[in-house]
């Protein structure tokens, strides 16, 4: 009976020590997250998006983003690397292959389709579909490791964010293992870029973001708002230099891409609700740092929530579409489409989300 008390007890030491000894690859910092109000007031839960058609994507998946093309035709990107375009008809044909991870995309007045890979950078795709890197590196010689999304401005100027400067997306295993070690480690290395199509220069605009995610500019180009997910908030920053400010705070969930509607105002998504143990945790970087040595089934995942709302460029929050049930979840963002439809995206479905409101 001794043998079988001192086994159990060698256990309980190499289970201990391994939990808090054990090297994994964030250094977690110490923050203060928001007290979370969750789903009332402007974002009083609704179901107005268990409303959605779906256009199949014929064994494709994870919709990150989408654009109306100068032809009137809604593309995307895909997990697969592939930017789909869905015909008027309704089946989808293949418009490009990035050879990576296509997430935000955009087209420029000159008809080019800008793309935001979180493996190979700054892309630029032509009509034919034909793909050319733009840049991978800013100029200061830091290397571009998770592109995420993008806007760009009538004389061609690209804006874009780097999500994460510490956990490249390939590096660790993808687009979402990266976000998930960006966030627990909580070190606001995102930044946002600015590419120059005629000096072909790549600058830092902003810098010292908690993964620097969705980007839009506003209709006079005059200022970039820039979505940062692991502080819960939306920024929005002038393009002369000027100071940027927090224009809603404390979201009640992770919020994700930022796109245009017609009207001014911006559709933002929240791919998920927070998770109440990692917000309880968030001065306390030891036991955040020890639920990384957990199995994946123990650690806090994303839960299945539909969510987009649309916000002003003040941060008034206009109006929300959800689905508590989780159907269509993971949702990242909205498109506009010129008939007045809504397209909404997501980071794992694998089908398209039309709304007919």
């Amino acid at each position: 009976m001794k043998l079988v008390f001192r086994g159990i007890a060698a256990i309980a030491v190499a289970l201990i020590a391994y939990l808090a000894l054990w090297p994994v690859p964030v250094e977690p910092v110490a923050w203060s997250a928001p007290e979370d109000a969750g789903y009332v007031g402007a974002f009083a839960a609704n179901n107005r998006l268990t409303a959605l058609e779906f256009i199949d994507l014929d064994g494709r998946s994870g919709p990150e983003d989408a654009d109306v093309g100068p032809d009137g035709l809604v593309y995307a990107a895909t997990h697969e690397g592939e930017i789909i375009r869905i015909e008027n008809d309704g089946n989808i044909t293949s418009f490009a292959q990035t050879a990576g991870r296509p997430l935000g995309i955009e087209f420029g007045a000159e008809g080019t389709l800008y793309v935001a890979d979180a493996y190979r950078g700054l892309l630029a795709i032509d009509r034919a579909g034909v793909v050319t890197l733009l840049t991978d590196a800013a100029d200061d010689g830091s290397p571009i490791l998770y592109a995420d999304d993008l806007d760009v401005t009538a004389d061609g100027v690209v804006y874009f964010t780097d999500a994460s400067t510490r956990f490249g997306a390939e590096a660790s295993g993808g687009t979402l293992a990266a976000s998930v070690l960006d966030l627990v480690e909580h070190s606001a290395n995102g930044r946002v870029l600015k590419y120059d199509p005629v000096t072909g220069e790549t600058t830092v605009f902003s810098s010292g973001l908690t993964f620097a995610n969705g980007l839009a500019l506003n209709k006079s180009e005059d200022e970039v708002f820039v979505v940062e997910t692991g502080d819960y908030r939306i920024w929005r920053f002038p393009l002369d230099g000027r100071s940027g400010e927090v224009i809603l705070d404390n979201l009640p969930g992770f919020p994700d891409n930022i796109n245009p509607a017609s009207d001014g105002t911006f559709w933002v998504g929240l791919v998920s609700p927070r998770n109440a143990i990692m917000d309880s945790l968030s001065e306390a970087p030891f036991w955040r740092r020890m639920i990384m040595r957990l199995p994946d089934a123990l650690r806090p995942a994303p839960t299945r929530y539909g969510f987009v709302l649309r916000v002003t460029e003040n941060g008034e929050v206009i109006e929300t579409l959800q689905d508590p049930s989780g159907a269509y979840a993971l949702t990242t963002g909205a498109v506009t489409l010129p008939d007045g439809r809504v397209v909404v995206t997501s980071l794992t479905e694998p089908r398209l989300g039309i709304l007919s409101e």
